[in-house]
């Protein structure tokens, strides 16, 4: 005889245990002829090898859970940042950025070398140089809206080999961590025909995210200021 207010039997435990308790012990009829010898089911062999089954059971669950955590963190991701040009949406691993910033005036310098240099902004005080990623990525200049969405324009301050760009962009999506076996698997995959500086095409959210190739891109960003 076994039993407890607090001790739960699982369905699949039930049909392994007789939990007499319920029927004709302590919170049953009270019928049980060992009652009157143990006064409560506690106090009960029964009830003893019903608890320790189910805190066996209990403590075997707890060690799957373990496991699962375990095997869950040893998943790599990386951070990389969600943002669109025009139609098209792009990542760029957050390491190469430094701020997202709200929209500035961009102010053009005379004798521009490089059509993708811009002109300059001013950022906390500072100038910083100006560039278009629509134009170093050859992407279609016409800007795409999404319909019905209120977007905010923003400015990705990234770091360039020789010191801080900024780059216009027309939405930021946000930060978000990618499994690097999806990653591997865009980039292997192949980027020629995905576009200039691409590591690979991944989907994201019901869309096609072209993932950049920081390094190129940011070779690509020094030469267009010297």
């Amino acid at each position: 005889m076994t039993g407890s207010v607090s001790l739960s039997v699982t369905h699949e435990d039930a049909q392994a245990i007789d939990d007499c308790w319920n029927r004709i012990g302590i919170h049953g009829d009270k019928s049980c002829p060992l009652l009157a010898e143990h006064i409560h089911c506690r106090n009960c062999a029964v009830y003893s090898a019903a608890a320790t089954r189910l805190l066996d059971r209990y403590a075997l669950q707890q060690e799957d859970h373990r496991q699962s955590i375990a095997v869950e963190s040893d998943v790599v991701t990386r951070s990389l940042l969600m943002f669109r040009l025009g139609e098209e949406w792009l990542g760029l691993v957050t390491r190469c950025l430094v701020e997202v910033a709200p929209l500035q005036p961009i102010h053009s310098l005379p004798h521009q070398r490089s059509p993708a240099l811009l002109g300059v902004a001013n950022v906390r005080g500072a100038l910083v140089a100006c560039l278009s990623l629509v134009e170093l990525l050859g992407l279609d200049a016409t800007t795409g809206v999404v319909s019905g969405a209120r977007v905010m324009p923003r400015m990705l301050i990234i770091a360039a080999h020789g010191g801080p760009v900024v780059v216009p962009v027309d939405e930021v999506d946000g930060i978000h961590a990618i499994d690097e076996r999806i990653l591997n698997a865009a980039s292997s995959s192949g980027s020629q025909a995905s576009g200039k500086y691409t590591r690979g095409v991944l989907p994201f959210r019901d869309r096609s995210l072209r993932w950049l190739d920081e390094e190129q891109l940011l070779s690509a960003v020094t030469r267009s200021l010297t």
